[in-house]
């Protein structure tokens, strides 16, 4: 292949805001790093600043421009425009060819928004999620459907994903089924830890969602509480968001008690080696609900509606909300009918097979016109 001077290759830029978003996003970096016509600048804004430059960090990947805009008890509004203003001049400065940007943040709302002022290509990953309503959850479900409308390619993690789109009139011929990224990031960062060999006896609990703010968060802390005292064999693992929203209500819920490990967040490598590790999940992480079926661990989802339907229709995931007799009742079920566990533990993976990057970089090289082979959907 004959080599391309730097001023040949086309500028793709990444942007990243917080540390989801950098968890899904550092496949696709690292993969178009890899692509001969390709310069790659990553963007960060800076929305989870600390957690976004770990989250790269576990992947060799760092941020070359950093566009700082969090100022402490910031509205989403006042965040909306820092963004808007620093990616904005980033834009008018550098002209990239290409612009991508994942899943549903104020910093992709935002870019998306620049994108469309500056007539640049918008690439969307993890396009095509959707509730019913426009304000579940909040803000995310209206900042992906800005991103859509903004975007020249579309990359849905499934086929149902690409439905919604196409029920939204989106042009087929943009709307590519990719897997969701973060399968890929997952099965790269557990190449890093040893397995375990020991039986797990560890739930792991995650949430921090702001619908689930104030009495609903409470309800499940008591929950929690309950299935402590009645399985005294089972040890619970509660990485705490830093929100203090979410930290007041599980300290005052579940400190103290002997078998609950309430920690700070943990790296994403930690993360992922106690998924891998433990018994079931409780979470309202829309990763977590992704990540956890192909780890096999049963996914009890902490939420009254899911954008991440797939799991449940593959029996692998169950919504059972904040309601606290749905909750013990499904983990009951679980710890005593062992067909049921086997079920939900059975390894489908509807969210993607580990080369979810690799698509979205041949792709990208169709839509810029450098031609190649282009790997096949997911299926």
């Amino acid at each position: 292949m004959n080599m391309i001077n730097a001023d040949e290759k086309k500028h793709v830029v990444c942007v990243v805001g917080t540390r989801p978003e950098a968890i899904k996003m550092a496949p696709v970096i690292a993969e178009l790093k890899l692509r001969p016509w390709c310069r790659v600048t990553v963007v960060g804004t800076g929305q989870h600043r600390e957690m976004m430059h770990q989250a790269l960090g576990a992947f060799g990947l760092g941020v070359d421009v950093d566009l700082d805009v969090m100022t402490p008890n910031q509205r989403l509004s006042t965040l909306s425009s820092r963004i808007l203003s620093g990616f904005d001049a980033y834009l008018q400065k550098e002209n990239p060819d290409l612009v991508l940007a994942q899943g549903d943040t104020t910093t992709v709302m935002a870019v998306a928004l620049c994108c469309f002022h500056a007539k640049v290509p918008l690439g969307h990953v993890e396009a095509g999620l959707r509730t019913s309503q426009i304000d579940n959850p909040f803000p995310e479900e209206f900042n992906r459907r800005i991103a859509s409308l903004a975007a020249a390619l579309h990359f849905a993690p499934t086929g149902r994903a690409k439905e919604k789109l196409l029920a939204e009139n989106y042009d087929p011929a943009t709307v590519f089924v990719t897997g969701n990224t973060v399968i890929d990031a997952l099965l790269t960062i557990l190449k890093q830890y040893p397995e375990s060999s020991a039986k797990s006896d560890i739930v792991l609990v995650t949430m921090h969602r702001r619908e689930n703010h104030g009495l609903p968060m409470e309800r499940v802390c008591e929950s929690i509480a309950r299935l402590h005292d009645r399985y005294p064999h089972l040890r619970f693992r509660l990485p705490v968001h830093p929100n203090p929203a979410v930290k007041s209500v599980v300290e005052a819920k579940l400190k103290g008690l002997e078998r609950i490990v309430l920690s700070d967040p943990l790296s994403y490598g930690e993360l992922a080696c106690v998924m891998r590790d433990s018994l079931l999940i409780l979470t309202d992480s829309g990763g977590i609900q992704e990540e956890a079926p192909i780890l096999r661990k049963p996914v009890l989802v902490l939420r009254s509606e899911t954008e991440r339907p797939e799991a449940l229709d593959a029996g692998v995931g169950k919504l059972v909300g904040t309601d606290s007799a749905l909750i013990e009742a499904e983990v009951d079920r679980l710890l005593t009918d062992e067909a049921y566990y086997a079920s939900m533990a059975s390894g489908a993976s509807p969210y993607g097979d580990g080369q979810a990057a690799q698509r979205i970089a041949d792709r990208c090289a169709a839509y810029l016109g450098l031609g190649g082979t282009v790997m096949p959907d997911f299926a």
